[in-house]
């Protein structure tokens, strides 16, 4: 049920929002704010199954539909793998890491996307991140995890990072979410989470600078290291075509597959107000992100909202 249809209905949100609470700097669920700011426009209707849109400054929702509801995420997961990496103690940026040719047979075995990471190159942690957030390179993701992972052989390493995650969302608060893989590549169908809880995340990740510097590029060009000492040149251009088609768009991450359908988190920032949006399964995520966005920022732009077009042979997720 849609939150906010019309501004008279606009207190009843407010009173929800009071029984279930509302999101804190911190992550945490406290007592809401006294009062929600309204909304005059009427709520648009999406076609995701599951929506939510939140005030990232105040942690009361603005707009929900199945918030509640646990459904697969895709490579959003991609939002906690970062999480945890750039929680990881003693963290290195610049650290080196050799890509392995397990990272591209995966790719290969899972028909997943890609940022083409070449066997024995070396890319640094930064890089990874980027690798893994733009181009939604299921190849940067498997190789962090194998790198921030414990154990003596990749599986177990791969394993521990799962767990690292799983305990991630439950210091967050994140009840409702469970991963069983690092890239949304579900091996048990046991990878889900809820609009809220994927709010809540975004929330948590966008925290740090590293994280919201890179899921606001549109491409970015990098170089490293081969096996050879040569140097190789990679282009990754961001999946979320909102980056430079909608005024304010910040982010995050794109997401698609079979059992989740496509996915999209986003945020944005306008008039000093910033928000964070989850639409889960939605055959038209870009444009009811916009209209999601024009609804909660007060304006009118879908009728002209032209998206950006990615350059032959880039990743689409």
């Amino acid at each position: 049920m849609l939150i906010g249809i019309h501004r008279d209905r606009f207190r009843q949100a407010v009173a929800v929002t009071a029984a279930s609470g509302v999101l804190l700097a911190g992550g945490a669920l406290a007592a809401p704010a006294l009062a929600a700011p309204a909304l005059a426009a009427p709520a648009p209707s999406v076609s995701a199954q599951g929506a939510l849109m939140l005030d990232n400054a105040t942690g009361v929702t603005l707009y929900s539909k199945d918030a509640n509801t646990r459904r697969p995420m895709a490579s959003t997961t991609k939002i906690m793998t970062a999480r945890v990496v750039l929680s990881a103690p003693d963290l290195n940026l610049d650290r080196k890491v050799t890509i392995k040719q397990a990272y591209r047979d995966y790719v290969t075995s899972q028909g997943a996307s890609t940022a083409d990471l070449k066997t024995g190159d070396k890319v640094s942690v930064r890089q990874l991140l980027l690798a893994m957030m733009l181009p939604s390179g299921c190849d940067a993701a498997m190789a962090l995890a194998d790198t921030f992972g414990t154990g003596t052989t990749l599986s177990a390493r791969i394993k521990s990072f799962v767990d690292k995650m799983n305990t991630k969302a439950k210091t967050l608060g994140l009840a409702s979410t469970h991963f069983d893989s690092f890239d949304g590549n579900s091996t048990q169908n046991t990878n889900f989470t809820t609009p809220l809880d994927l709010a809540k995340l975004t929330h948590s990740a966008m925290k740090y600078a590293t994280f919201t510097g890179i899921v606001k590029k549109q491409e970015t060009i990098q170089s490293a290291t081969t096996s050879t000492n040569g140097t190789r040149t990679y282009t990754w251009y961001n999946t979320n075509k909102l980056l430079g088609s909608y005024s304010g768009v910040t982010g995050v991450k794109t997401g698609t597959n079979t059992p989740a359908g496509p996915c999209l988190v986003f945020s944005a920032i306008r008039n000093g107000k910033t928000i964070v949006g989850v639409l889960l399964n939605d055959q038209n995520r870009f444009e009811d992100a916009a209209r999601l966005m024009d609804y909660t920022f007060g304006i009118s732009s879908v009728s002209t909202l032209k998206l950006r077009t990615l350059p032959s042979g880039a990743q689409h997720d």
